[in-house]
């Protein structure tokens, strides 16, 4: 079950860039738990497949003997929810589907994948830690980092802020 969730559904098992990968896995499974339950299931989703990836990641980890391999993908997922949630919650506010805002999700795809490898700042103090939770915390940092690009670039488009 560990392998199954660390690798989100073995999303993370697709080469090259497995990450990137895990990353596009999030996206329709985010877009179903907004269409089921809004911003608070989306919300309540996060800090859930946060504990569940610290949980897998620190069993399959030890399992291999490594501390970040990159099949590990349960992390992206949770990164790129936080940087998807500004859309959830616009939507909501605006009274539209979250579909209509396609260029929130390019931008928080973009933005979230950009951070993650890049590593500025907190992402990657985090990525340094060497343990599990910096495993999980750096792509967290990654989706804060996108998600407020993301509300930037909409206040750019728009002239409005939707959070």
């Amino acid at each position: 079950m560990s392998r199954i969730v660390a690798t989100f559904f073995y999303s993370g098992l697709l080469k090259p860039a497995p990450g990137t990968w895990g990353s596009l896995a999030a996206l329709p499974a985010f877009f179903a738990l907004h269409v089921l339950g809004g911003p608070i299931l989306c919300l309540v989703a996060i800090p859930l497949v946060y504990a569940l990836g610290h949980w897998a990641t620190a069993r399959e980890t030890a399992r291999v003997g490594i501390e970040d391999p990159g099949w590990i993908v349960i992390d992206e997922v949770a990164g790129q929810w936080v940087a998807l949630l500004p859309l959830s919650i616009g939507a909501a506010q605006v009274g539209v589907g979250i579909g209509a805002l396609w260029p929130g999700w390019i931008a928080a795809f973009v933005l979230f994948r950009l951070f993650d490898i890049w590593k500025p700042g907190p992402v990657g103090w985090a990525d340094r830690r060497g343990d599990v939770t910096g495993v999980m915390l750096d792509d967290i940092f990654a989706g804060i980092m996108a998600a407020v690009g993301v509300v930037l670039l909409a206040v750019i488009a728009h002239g409005v802020i939707l959070l």
